[in-house]
């Protein structure tokens, strides 16, 4: 009888294969690291072409999305894997239809979330000119070319004020003295002082801001937060980017499509703002291409711009993830009950 076909997609660092090691006398393991973007048609049929086989696939969060029309014409599908509690480019519903289960991993990294920190090494490197002045020294270009920003008594703004941004906006104000602003559009006061009560501060800590302008005028530092959605998709476009101060620092660690990407690249061609860390995009990864690869930021009048490969939740957590998919692989070999079924 032949062994189950088990495809890990999307491994940029290689690192899944000792993971399942173990399981090559049971299952035949496929590694496909290149993704293929199902929204572009021909990328889609290669996609297609390349999981037809496979009783199980393995999905790296949502680096490639699997709707229900690329589920559709993958007929020998038995199991789809994903990492996380939940994963919303995976047509759940159509899965269940099909009788086929997805699971995902529970694991939560102690302490601060890693997405938590890159947002903080990034307003930090943003601020500080991190990455500029590492590249002025070691091409001998100038000493101390510019003055850095002190957070100190800046505003910062969190676009979503959830457990992630108001992990980012406690940090704000206990180790760096600033006042925080919030704006979502169902955010009242009753929920920032839940939140900020929530983690230890005093009610008032977070200010929610009703007008969304108004909260855009206001922030020194804004960083997003929010899940993506249909209804939160281009939420920060040109009116919002207009709004801000010109000595304004922008940081997206959540996903590419909240911003309206034009609206973004000609504010920052402008000089619009002084700054911004972006570590997600649309499409991922980004092409050789894409204007954030090639543009020259930071010179004739364009803002300074700091690019990172979404690495928001790319830390040591990935391996313990890679161990529990593993454990689940092997739970559906033996006819096991699944953990962290979605």
């Amino acid at each position: 009888m032949s062994k189950p076909r088990f495809a890990i997609l999307d491994d940029y660092q290689g690192i899944a294969a000792p993971h399942f090691a173990h399981l090559e006398d049971r299952v035949e393991i496929a590694h496909f690291p290149e993704t293929l973007d199902p929204r572009d048609d021909a990328q889609r049929d290669a996609l297609i072409e390349r999981l037809r086989p496979f009783d199980v696939i393995l999905a790296m969060r949502e680096r490639t999305p699997f709707t229900r029309e690329t589920l559709a014409q993958l007929p020998n599908l038995k199991l789809l894997l994903t990492t996380g509690t939940r994963n919303l480019s995976l047509d759940i519903a159509y899965c269940a239809e099909r009788g086929v289960p997805v699971a995902g991993t529970a694991r939560r990294p102690v302490g601060t979330p890693s997405t938590v920190q890159h947002t903080w090494a990034l307003i930090l490197a943003l601020a500080r000119h991190v990455p500029r002045d590492d590249a002025a020294l070691k091409a001998g270009a100038y000493w101390q070319g510019s003055l850095g920003v002190s957070l100190a008594g800046k505003t910062l703004g969190i676009v979503g004020l959830g457990k992630l941004g108001s992990s980012v906006a406690k940090i704000a104000i206990e180790a760096f003295s600033m006042k925080v602003i919030a704006w979502s559009a169902n955010l009242t006061q009753e929920k920032a002082d839940q939140a900020a009560e929530g983690l230890g501060l005093a009610k008032g800590s977070f200010v929610a801001v009703s007008e969304k302008l108004d909260f855009f005028a206001r922030a020194d530092v804004v960083s997003l937060h929010n899940v993506l959605s249909e209804r939160s998709r281009g939420v920060v476009g040109k009116e919002e980017l207009s709004a801000m101060k010109k000595t304004g620092l922008l940081v997206n660690t959540s996903r590419g499509p909240l911003i309206n990407e034009e609206a973004l690249l000609e504010v920052l061609n402008a000089g619009g703002i002084q700054g911004a860390a972006i570590d997600v995009f649309d499409p991922e990864p980004l092409p050789l291409d894409s204007r954030w690869r090639t543009t020259a930021w930071g010179r004739n009048g364009r803002s300074e711009v700091i690019l990172s490969p979404h690495m928001g939740y790319g830390d040591e957590q990935i391996h313990g993830w890679y161990d529990e998919v593993a454990e689940n692989l092997e739970r559906w070999l033996k006819g096991e009950e699944l953990k962290t079924l979605l």
